[in-house]
């Protein structure tokens, strides 16, 4: 399974535009199809809202990747 780590930049990302920056979808259509189609998990439970507002804490998982997301300058706090 991969890892990935992403380090929001203000409060929240939406679940659509993640899955776009981490490169788990190559477009934003692309993203909303993944989440339509059911093959988003947000925290161990399937989510169906394109634009969820995933937070700091949060696991995303598709396709055998898990992405966990963390607070803004999480590097700068290590």
């Amino acid at each position: 399974m991969q890892l990935i780590d992403f380090e929001l930049r203000g409060d929240f990302v939406t679940l659509d535009n993640l899955l776009k920056a981490t490169g788990l979808a190559v477009t934003g259509g692309a993203a909303k199809a993944m989440v339509a189609d059911g093959l988003v998990q947000v925290d161990g439970r399937e989510e169906l809202r394109k634009t969820a507002k995933i937070r700091a804490g949060q696991v995303v998982s598709v396709h055998g990747t898990r992405v966990k997301v963390l607070p803004a300058n999480a590097a700068a706090q290590d």
